[in-house]
Protein backbone atom coordinates (compact mmCIF):
# COMPACT_ATOMS: atom_id res chain seq x y z
CA UNK A 1 0.00 0.00 0.00
CA UNK A 2 2.62 2.27 1.26
CA UNK A 3 4.87 1.23 -2.59
CA UNK A 4 1.81 2.40 -4.53
CA UNK A 5 1.43 5.61 -2.81
CA UNK A 6 4.64 6.28 -2.91
CA UNK A 7 4.65 5.41 -6.81
CA UNK A 8 1.30 7.52 -7.54
CA UNK A 9 3.01 10.50 -5.54
CA UNK A 10 6.00 10.49 -7.55
CA UNK A 11 3.51 9.85 -10.90
CA UNK A 12 1.66 12.42 -9.76
CA UNK A 13 5.26 14.46 -9.00
CA UNK A 14 6.19 13.87 -12.24
CA UNK A 15 3.37 15.49 -13.99
CA UNK A 16 3.37 18.50 -11.98
CA UNK A 17 6.87 19.36 -12.95
CA UNK A 18 5.90 18.27 -16.65
CA UNK A 19 3.14 21.30 -16.38
CA UNK A 20 5.40 23.82 -14.92
CA UNK A 21 8.17 23.10 -17.30
CA UNK A 22 5.35 24.18 -20.05
CA UNK A 23 3.45 26.60 -17.93
CA UNK A 24 3.10 29.78 -20.40
CA UNK A 25 4.48 27.41 -23.58
CA UNK A 26 2.15 27.66 -26.73
CA UNK A 27 0.63 24.08 -26.83
CA UNK A 28 0.18 23.24 -30.46
CA UNK A 29 -1.25 20.17 -31.38
CA UNK A 30 -1.16 18.19 -34.81
CA UNK A 31 -1.54 14.78 -36.49
CA UNK A 32 2.35 13.92 -35.60
CA UNK A 33 4.97 11.97 -38.40
CA UNK A 34 5.81 14.02 -41.50
CA UNK A 35 3.28 16.43 -41.04
CA UNK A 36 4.46 17.90 -37.78
CA UNK A 37 7.95 17.80 -39.04
CA UNK A 38 7.13 20.13 -41.72
CA UNK A 39 5.15 21.97 -39.31
CA UNK A 40 8.11 22.34 -36.51
CA UNK A 41 10.08 23.29 -39.88
CA UNK A 42 8.31 25.71 -41.66
CA UNK A 43 6.88 27.01 -38.30
CA UNK A 44 7.83 26.43 -35.06
CA UNK A 45 11.35 26.96 -35.34
CA UNK A 46 11.18 30.72 -36.74
CA UNK A 47 8.25 31.53 -34.60
CA UNK A 48 11.04 30.50 -31.78
CA UNK A 49 13.67 32.34 -33.47
CA UNK A 50 11.97 35.32 -33.75
CA UNK A 51 11.27 35.74 -30.36
CA UNK A 52 8.01 33.96 -29.83
CA UNK A 53 6.78 32.45 -27.38
CA UNK A 54 7.92 28.32 -27.09
CA UNK A 55 5.57 26.08 -28.59
CA UNK A 56 5.28 22.86 -27.13
CA UNK A 57 4.08 20.41 -29.92
CA UNK A 58 1.84 17.69 -29.14
CA UNK A 59 0.07 14.96 -31.63
CA UNK A 60 -3.37 13.85 -31.14
CA UNK A 61 -5.69 11.04 -34.05
CA UNK A 62 -8.29 14.03 -34.93
CA UNK A 63 -11.42 14.80 -33.77
CA UNK A 64 -13.32 16.88 -31.70
CA UNK A 65 -13.17 14.50 -28.41
CA UNK A 66 -10.12 15.92 -26.36
CA UNK A 67 -11.11 19.75 -27.49
CA UNK A 68 -14.95 18.82 -25.86
CA UNK A 69 -13.70 17.41 -22.50
CA UNK A 70 -11.12 19.93 -22.25
CA UNK A 71 -13.69 23.02 -22.72
CA UNK A 72 -16.53 21.25 -20.91
CA UNK A 73 -14.44 20.75 -17.95
CA UNK A 74 -13.18 24.41 -17.80
CA UNK A 75 -9.17 22.77 -18.16
CA UNK A 76 -8.21 23.76 -21.67
CA UNK A 77 -4.59 23.02 -21.79
CA UNK A 78 -4.39 23.08 -25.72
CA UNK A 79 -3.76 26.64 -27.42
CA UNK A 80 -4.16 25.36 -31.03
CA UNK A 81 -5.09 22.32 -32.72
CA UNK A 82 -4.75 21.54 -36.36
CA UNK A 83 -8.05 19.93 -37.62
CA UNK A 84 -10.32 18.77 -40.87
CA UNK A 85 -12.80 20.95 -42.03
CA UNK A 86 -15.44 19.32 -40.96
CA UNK A 87 -14.24 19.70 -37.43
CA UNK A 88 -13.61 23.21 -37.49
CA UNK A 89 -17.15 23.66 -39.08
CA UNK A 90 -18.53 21.33 -36.31
CA UNK A 91 -16.81 22.39 -33.55
CA UNK A 92 -17.99 26.13 -34.27
CA UNK A 93 -21.69 25.51 -34.28
CA UNK A 94 -21.18 23.52 -31.43
CA UNK A 95 -18.89 26.38 -29.03
CA UNK A 96 -16.21 24.29 -28.56
CA UNK A 97 -14.11 27.05 -30.62
CA UNK A 98 -12.87 30.72 -30.05
CA UNK A 99 -13.99 32.24 -33.66
CA UNK A 100 -11.35 34.02 -35.36
CA UNK A 101 -11.63 37.67 -37.01
CA UNK A 102 -9.96 37.49 -40.29
CA UNK A 103 -8.65 40.92 -39.99
CA UNK A 104 -5.66 39.47 -38.08
CA UNK A 105 -4.31 37.75 -41.31
CA UNK A 106 -1.38 40.24 -43.18
CA UNK A 107 -1.74 40.64 -46.79
CA UNK A 108 -0.34 38.01 -49.15
CA UNK A 109 3.84 39.65 -49.66
CA UNK A 110 2.41 40.61 -53.29
CA UNK A 111 -0.12 43.10 -51.24
CA UNK A 112 -3.63 41.36 -52.15
CA UNK A 113 -5.63 41.44 -48.60
CA UNK A 114 -5.79 37.82 -46.85
CA UNK A 115 -9.35 38.07 -47.92
CA UNK A 116 -8.59 37.32 -51.10
CA UNK A 117 -5.45 36.18 -50.81
CA UNK A 118 -6.54 32.78 -49.12
CA UNK A 119 -8.60 30.28 -51.75
CA UNK A 120 -12.22 30.11 -51.40
CA UNK A 121 -13.43 28.64 -48.63
CA UNK A 122 -10.21 28.19 -46.40
CA UNK A 123 -11.18 31.06 -43.77
CA UNK A 124 -14.07 29.99 -41.73
CA UNK A 125 -15.84 31.66 -38.92
CA UNK A 126 -13.74 29.22 -35.90
CA UNK A 127 -10.75 28.51 -38.53
CA UNK A 128 -8.03 29.49 -41.22
CA UNK A 129 -7.15 27.23 -43.42
CA UNK A 130 -3.15 26.26 -43.66
CA UNK A 131 -2.73 23.17 -46.43
CA UNK A 132 -4.68 22.14 -48.98
CA UNK A 133 -4.27 18.03 -49.90
CA UNK A 134 -6.59 16.35 -51.96
CA UNK A 135 -7.20 12.62 -53.14
CA UNK A 136 -6.20 12.25 -57.03
CA UNK A 137 -5.40 9.37 -59.26
CA UNK A 138 -1.62 7.40 -59.87
CA UNK A 139 -0.23 5.21 -62.16
CA UNK A 140 2.39 2.75 -62.65
CA UNK A 141 4.32 4.29 -65.78
CA UNK A 142 5.82 1.25 -66.64
CA UNK A 143 2.61 -0.55 -67.27
CA UNK A 144 2.40 2.15 -70.15
CA UNK A 145 5.27 3.02 -72.52
CA UNK A 146 3.33 4.61 -74.80
CA UNK A 147 1.76 7.35 -72.90
CA UNK A 148 -0.53 7.08 -69.51
CA UNK A 149 -3.68 8.59 -68.97
CA UNK A 150 -4.41 12.43 -68.37
CA UNK A 151 -8.13 13.03 -67.50
CA UNK A 152 -10.67 11.42 -65.22
CA UNK A 153 -12.37 9.95 -68.06
CA UNK A 154 -9.24 8.24 -68.70
CA UNK A 155 -9.23 6.42 -65.19
CA UNK A 156 -12.82 4.91 -66.49
CA UNK A 157 -11.87 3.59 -69.93
CA UNK A 158 -10.71 0.37 -70.14
CA UNK A 159 -10.60 -0.15 -73.81
CA UNK A 160 -7.45 2.67 -73.60
CA UNK A 161 -5.83 1.97 -70.39
CA UNK A 162 -6.91 -1.56 -69.55
CA UNK A 163 -5.84 -3.25 -66.11
CA UNK A 164 -6.88 -3.56 -62.71
CA UNK A 165 -7.80 -0.06 -60.74
CA UNK A 166 -7.71 0.55 -57.43
CA UNK A 167 -10.30 2.42 -55.36
CA UNK A 168 -11.40 3.65 -51.82
CA UNK A 169 -14.33 1.78 -50.81
CA UNK A 170 -16.40 4.03 -49.94
CA UNK A 171 -18.93 6.74 -51.62
CA UNK A 172 -16.76 9.62 -51.21
CA UNK A 173 -15.29 10.64 -53.58
CA UNK A 174 -15.61 7.64 -55.58
CA UNK A 175 -19.25 9.23 -56.75
CA UNK A 176 -17.77 12.73 -57.67
CA UNK A 177 -14.92 11.03 -59.29
CA UNK A 178 -17.50 9.13 -61.67
CA UNK A 179 -19.52 12.17 -62.36
CA UNK A 180 -16.00 14.28 -63.52
CA UNK A 181 -15.14 11.23 -65.88
CA UNK A 182 -18.26 11.09 -66.81
CA UNK A 183 -17.97 14.61 -68.18
CA UNK A 184 -19.15 16.74 -65.78
CA UNK A 185 -17.53 19.69 -65.20
CA UNK A 186 -15.48 20.13 -61.17
CA UNK A 187 -18.27 23.08 -61.08
CA UNK A 188 -21.28 21.06 -61.47
CA UNK A 189 -20.45 18.01 -59.31
CA UNK A 190 -22.64 18.50 -56.21
CA UNK A 191 -25.65 19.95 -58.30
CA UNK A 192 -26.01 16.71 -60.18
CA UNK A 193 -24.75 14.49 -57.22
CA UNK A 194 -27.47 15.92 -55.01
CA UNK A 195 -30.57 14.66 -57.33
CA UNK A 196 -31.40 10.95 -57.21
CA UNK A 197 -30.83 10.94 -61.55
CA UNK A 198 -27.19 12.07 -60.27
CA UNK A 199 -26.87 9.38 -57.90
CA UNK A 200 -27.29 6.83 -60.42
CA UNK A 201 -25.53 8.56 -63.52
CA UNK A 202 -22.33 8.23 -61.21
CA UNK A 203 -23.44 4.51 -59.96
CA UNK A 204 -23.80 3.73 -63.71
CA UNK A 205 -20.70 4.92 -64.65
CA UNK A 206 -18.93 2.82 -61.29
CA UNK A 207 -20.66 0.19 -62.85
CA UNK A 208 -18.63 0.31 -65.82
CA UNK A 209 -15.48 -0.83 -64.48
CA UNK A 210 -16.64 -2.48 -61.18
CA UNK A 211 -15.13 -6.05 -62.12
CA UNK A 212 -11.89 -4.49 -62.58
CA UNK A 213 -11.92 -2.54 -59.32
CA UNK A 214 -9.60 -3.84 -56.44
CA UNK A 215 -10.97 -1.88 -53.01
CA UNK A 216 -8.50 -0.15 -50.41
CA UNK A 217 -9.63 1.52 -47.02
CA UNK A 218 -6.32 2.80 -45.93
CA UNK A 219 -3.68 4.91 -46.81
CA UNK A 220 -1.19 3.55 -47.17
CA UNK A 221 -2.28 0.66 -49.31
CA UNK A 222 -2.62 2.41 -52.78
CA UNK A 223 1.02 2.69 -53.54
CA UNK A 224 2.08 -0.78 -52.39
CA UNK A 225 -0.75 -1.85 -54.49
CA UNK A 226 1.13 0.00 -57.57
CA UNK A 227 4.49 -1.26 -56.10
CA UNK A 228 3.01 -4.89 -56.40
CA UNK A 229 1.80 -4.45 -59.65
CA UNK A 230 -1.74 -5.79 -58.39
CA UNK A 231 -3.20 -2.57 -59.71
CA UNK A 232 -2.17 0.04 -62.59
CA UNK A 233 -3.70 3.00 -61.17
CA UNK A 234 -5.22 3.81 -58.15
CA UNK A 235 -6.85 6.72 -56.37
CA UNK A 236 -5.00 8.14 -53.59
CA UNK A 237 -3.88 10.53 -51.28
CA UNK A 238 -0.94 12.74 -52.85
CA UNK A 239 1.00 12.85 -50.49
CA UNK A 240 1.26 9.48 -50.37
CA UNK A 241 1.94 9.12 -54.11
CA UNK A 242 4.36 11.59 -53.41
CA UNK A 243 6.29 10.41 -50.66
CA UNK A 244 6.90 6.67 -52.79
CA UNK A 245 8.15 9.15 -55.46
CA UNK A 246 10.48 11.12 -53.58
CA UNK A 247 11.66 8.32 -51.52
CA UNK A 248 11.30 4.87 -52.93
CA UNK A 249 11.91 6.46 -56.65
CA UNK A 250 8.85 4.42 -57.66
CA UNK A 251 7.83 4.94 -61.34
CA UNK A 252 4.38 6.02 -60.38
CA UNK A 253 2.92 9.32 -62.19
CA UNK A 254 0.07 11.29 -60.37
CA UNK A 255 -3.17 12.81 -62.83
CA UNK A 256 -4.33 15.83 -61.21
CA UNK A 257 -7.52 16.36 -63.75
CA UNK A 258 -10.41 16.14 -61.34
CA UNK A 259 -8.93 16.03 -58.06
CA UNK A 260 -10.81 16.24 -55.08
CA UNK A 261 -8.85 18.48 -52.40
CA UNK A 262 -9.55 19.38 -48.71
CA UNK A 263 -7.68 20.98 -46.15
CA UNK A 264 -6.44 21.30 -43.01
CA UNK A 265 -7.36 24.67 -40.73
CA UNK A 266 -5.96 25.91 -37.27
CA UNK A 267 -8.37 26.51 -34.80
CA UNK A 268 -8.19 27.68 -31.17
CA UNK A 269 -10.01 25.93 -28.31
CA UNK A 270 -12.63 27.73 -26.14
CA UNK A 271 -10.22 29.22 -23.48
CA UNK A 272 -7.50 28.78 -24.89
CA UNK A 273 -4.80 29.82 -22.33
CA UNK A 274 -2.61 31.80 -24.21
CA UNK A 275 -5.50 33.38 -26.74
CA UNK A 276 -3.14 36.25 -27.82
CA UNK A 277 -0.30 34.55 -29.08
CA UNK A 278 -2.20 31.49 -30.50
CA UNK A 279 -3.65 34.35 -32.86
CA UNK A 280 -0.01 35.93 -33.12
CA UNK A 281 0.55 32.13 -34.32
CA UNK A 282 -2.17 31.81 -36.69
CA UNK A 283 -1.46 35.16 -38.64
CA UNK A 284 2.88 33.97 -38.15
CA UNK A 285 2.22 30.57 -40.01
CA UNK A 286 -0.34 31.34 -42.48
CA UNK A 287 1.57 34.73 -44.08
CA UNK A 288 2.94 33.93 -47.75
CA UNK A 289 6.39 32.68 -46.51
CA UNK A 290 5.75 30.28 -44.11
CA UNK A 291 2.70 28.89 -46.24
CA UNK A 292 4.79 28.61 -49.06
CA UNK A 293 7.78 27.23 -46.81
CA UNK A 294 6.05 24.34 -45.49
CA UNK A 295 5.65 22.74 -48.90
CA UNK A 296 9.97 22.75 -48.57
CA UNK A 297 8.80 19.51 -46.47
CA UNK A 298 5.88 17.81 -47.51
CA UNK A 299 3.71 18.14 -50.90
CA UNK A 300 0.61 19.77 -49.47
CA UNK A 301 -0.22 23.00 -50.83
CA UNK A 302 -0.75 26.34 -49.94
CA UNK A 303 -4.09 27.79 -48.92
CA UNK A 304 -2.50 31.31 -50.29
CA UNK A 305 -2.48 32.15 -53.72
CA UNK A 306 0.73 34.58 -53.61
CA UNK A 307 2.15 31.28 -51.90
CA UNK A 308 2.05 29.47 -54.48
CA UNK A 309 5.11 31.13 -56.93
CA UNK A 310 7.51 30.67 -53.93
CA UNK A 311 7.02 27.32 -53.12
CA UNK A 312 10.93 26.01 -54.11
CA UNK A 313 12.41 22.39 -53.87
CA UNK A 314 12.32 19.82 -51.05
CA UNK A 315 14.33 20.22 -48.09
CA UNK A 316 16.45 17.17 -48.64
CA UNK A 317 15.31 15.36 -51.33
CA UNK A 318 16.20 18.36 -53.48
CA UNK A 319 13.27 17.65 -56.17
CA UNK A 320 11.66 20.75 -57.28
CA UNK A 321 7.66 21.00 -55.47
CA UNK A 322 5.67 23.23 -57.26
CA UNK A 323 4.52 20.36 -59.85
CA UNK A 324 3.64 18.38 -56.63
CA UNK A 325 1.43 20.67 -55.00
CA UNK A 326 -2.27 20.49 -55.82
CA UNK A 327 -2.68 24.35 -55.81
CA UNK A 328 -0.03 24.44 -58.72
CA UNK A 329 -1.97 26.41 -61.06
CA UNK A 330 -1.16 23.57 -64.19
CA UNK A 331 -2.68 20.95 -61.44
CA UNK A 332 -5.68 23.16 -59.97
CA UNK A 333 -7.68 23.90 -63.46
CA UNK A 334 -10.37 20.78 -63.04
CA UNK A 335 -10.26 20.26 -59.13
CA UNK A 336 -13.14 20.17 -57.16
CA UNK A 337 -13.40 20.77 -53.38
CA UNK A 338 -14.82 18.26 -50.97
CA UNK A 339 -18.81 19.83 -49.90
CA UNK A 340 -18.65 18.86 -46.00
CA UNK A 341 -21.71 20.38 -46.01
CA UNK A 342 -23.31 17.67 -48.74
CA UNK A 343 -21.44 14.84 -47.29
CA UNK A 344 -23.14 16.03 -43.63
CA UNK A 345 -26.61 15.94 -45.29
CA UNK A 346 -26.17 13.18 -47.79
CA UNK A 347 -23.53 10.68 -46.06
CA UNK A 348 -25.76 7.87 -44.73
CA UNK A 349 -28.15 7.73 -47.32
CA UNK A 350 -25.02 7.39 -50.31
CA UNK A 351 -23.48 5.03 -47.73
CA UNK A 352 -26.34 2.68 -47.59
CA UNK A 353 -26.99 3.12 -51.89
CA UNK A 354 -23.06 2.45 -52.21
CA UNK A 355 -22.95 -0.71 -50.57
CA UNK A 356 -26.04 -2.01 -52.20
CA UNK A 357 -24.64 -1.31 -55.25
CA UNK A 358 -21.55 -2.99 -54.03
CA UNK A 359 -23.27 -6.15 -53.06
CA UNK A 360 -25.00 -6.39 -57.01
Amino acid sequence: MKKSLLMSTIAAAGILAASAAFAGNLTVVSWGGGYTKSQVEAYHKPWEAMGGKKINSEDYNGGLAEVKAQVESGKVVWDLVDVELSDAVRGCDEGLLEEIDPSILPAGDDGTAAKDDFLPGTITDCAVGSIVWSTIYAYDTTKFPGGGPKTMADFFDLKKFPGKRGMRKGPKPNLEMALMGDGVPAADVYKILNTKDGVARALAKMDSIKDSVVWWEAGAQPPQMLADGEVVMTTAYNGRIFGAVATEKKPFEIVWDGQVWDLDLWVMPKGAPNKADALKFIAFSTDTKRNAGQASWISYGPVRKSAAPLVAKHATAGIEMKPHMPTAPANFKNALQNDFGFWADHSDELNEKFSAWLAK
